[in-house]
């Protein structure tokens, strides 16, 4: 049971998000734990963001209108600098969160004081099926868990709450479009503790937008230069993850373009090693169902 109550900062990002923002602000408005504050950043919107984050009236509900229109983790720094509370939370307006996730996340931090980053796991939804699928049914690593974020990154930033003070001392790499909240906690993993919750405690929405092959492409070239700046950085930590990741995210690419030849050359290559049959599999399978698969 909480004895005190921490304010809670909840950064949501939006550009042109009135499709799904209802649903993402009811998800907070409905959370268990009550003493929070949302830190809404529109990025511009030119359709009914604003009306509907108004039409709320809710006190808790600050609203911010940028000056220009910036990349999404340049906006987040720019709320970051906004927020009052002792703990901060980040939210995109086609996510959501169960009732229990502030709650029980405050309750971890006054119950393990020596933590200061927290995650848990969540839930996939594919919206074209209405489905959904556990994100992670491994066990979240926790404590000094660097290599582990290398071989297989598993912190979902709609998940994630930080103490402020993170924050104050680091700010997210605006040259990264994509990749920056995995630079910024890899790279805070080399000398924080992270901890989990492995109950799912968010909803990530998968649809259109996130599966195009320009983010692919975008994603692709931002891990290439973060493996080829980040190679001192992380000296006594094997990278071979991030190599295999950008196999992945090739293979993806190749196949969301139709070029099985390239697959094909791509699934020769190490490191996938024992893996290579699932690929050769995944050839055989409609588009779709490999995307699905993927993720």
């Amino acid at each position: 049971m909480i004895d005190h109550k921490p304010l809670v900062s909840i950064i949501i990002n939006c550009f042109n998000g009135e499709k799904y923002l209802r649903k993402c602000l009811e998800s907070v408005i409905n959370q268990k734990y009550q003493n929070w504050e949302i830190i809404f950043w529109d990025n511009l919107s030119t359709d009914n963001s604003e009306k509907i984050v108004q039409s709320f009236n809710d006190k808790r509900i600050k609203y911010f209108k940028g000056k220009e229109f910036t990349t999404l983790y340049s906006a987040r720094n720019l709320a970051i600098k906004k927020i009052s509370g002792n703990f901060i939370c980040f939210l995109d307006v086609d996510d959501w969160w169960l009732p229990e996730k502030i709650y029980q996340q405050v309750n971890f931090f006054k119950e393990n004081k020596n933590i200061e980053i927290l995650y848990s796991n969540f839930f996939n939804y594919y919206e074209a099926k209405k489905l959904k699928r556990i994100f992670s049914k491994e066990i979240l690593p926790s404590g000094k868990i660097t290599q582990e974020l290398i071989n297989h990154y598993k912190i979902g930033i709609l998940t994630v709450m930080v103490k402020s003070s993170i924050l104050l001392e680091s700010s997210f790499n605006e040259n990264y479009e994509i990749i920056s909240d995995f630079d910024f906690f890899t790279n805070l993993s080399l000398k924080k503790n992270i901890s989990a919750i492995q109950t799912p405690l968010a909803y990530y929405r998968i649809h259109e937008q996130n599966l195009s092959k320009k983010k692919l492409n975008q994603q692709i070239q931002e891990m290439e230069d973060w493996y080829f700046i980040n190679k001192s950085n992380f000296l006594g930590y094997s990278l071979k993850g991030i190599e295999l990741s950008l196999q992945v995210l090739k293979i993806k690419k190749y196949l969301f373009s139709g070029e099985k030849i390239k697959v094909i050359r791509e699934i020769l290559k190490k490191p996938i090693g024992l893996k290579k049959f699932k690929f050769l599999l995944f050839i055989v399978l409609s588009k779709k169902k490999i995307i699905d698969i993927l993720g």
